[in-house]
């Protein structure tokens, strides 16, 4: 992921999370198969993850595929996965090296056999990489991991008390922080079932950029209005 932009920090911005959306109208407005507008929406990904590498932040989510989503017909579904398992083959290695460690959140075993061979693979291969962790929320829905958190819970709870940092080991990816700034293209002004738990203070940002017109201008857009924010937490400023 060569071409990366200009190398800036942001101390305070931890983890970034982003809802893509807008393929589908993307590829509408040019009168394009909406799988065009899934492709075009890959390269987006591409340009933000560089970004976010630059800046130096070191947590980038982005929600892929949601548990919703198998209600779509499924050529788009069946497209969607080919067009997955495609550009991880492809881009796997680039990512080791370029020191971007691979992960998934969401049920995996709701996910064909062969995706999920992919993912586990991907997850080993950039296991060791450091500079940031993408994380791919594919067959996520926020209501679902609560249920499944209080699944196991209740299946392994001694008697003892449950507490938020109790609750919290048994999300899918406990040990990655809350998102600071949640970011939503297309116009929509609603999470759609995206981190509900870890977002219970995220900054929100909506932009009607369409997802595969969104460029390091519309993420720093962003940034910059998370950066102006004043974060109390239910306190009261200092």
């Amino acid at each position: 992921m060569s071409d990366s932009p200009r190398e800036e920090s942001f101390s305070s911005l931890q983890h970034i999370a982003i809802i893509m959306d807008g393929n589908g109208r993307w590829a509408q407005r040019r009168h394009l198969p909406r799988l065009l507008g899934h492709r075009a929406g890959v390269k987006a990904v591409e340009r933000i993850v560089r970004a976010t590498t630059s800046y130096h932040i070191p947590y980038l989510s982005l929600y892929a595929f949601s548990t919703e989503n198998w209600k779509r017909p499924q050529t788009e579904v069946k497209g969607l996965m080919s067009i997955f398992k495609f550009y991880i083959r492809k881009k796997i290695d680039e990512l080791r090296e370029e020191g971007v460690r691979l992960r998934f959140a969401g049920r995996m075993q709701g996910v064909p056999d062969d995706i999920r061979e992919i993912m586990y693979q991907a997850e080993n291969i950039t296991k060791n990489g450091e500079r940031l962790q993408l994380i791919v929320c594919l067959n996520y829905g926020g209501r679902q991991e609560i249920l499944d958190a209080i699944q196991h819970i209740v299946r392994e709870n001694d008697g003892t008390e449950i507490t938020e940092g109790t609750f919290r080991k048994y999300l899918y990816l406990p040990d990655i922080p809350d998102p600071d700034l949640i970011i939503r293209t297309s116009g929509e002004q609603r999470l759609s079932n995206f981190w509900l738990w870890q977002g219970a203070y995220s900054e929100l940002y909506f932009t009607s950029v369409l997802w595969p017109d969104f460029t390091e201008k519309t993420l720093k857009d962003a940034i910059d209005s998370f950066e102006k924010r004043d974060r109390r937490y239910g306190g009261i400023q200092s």
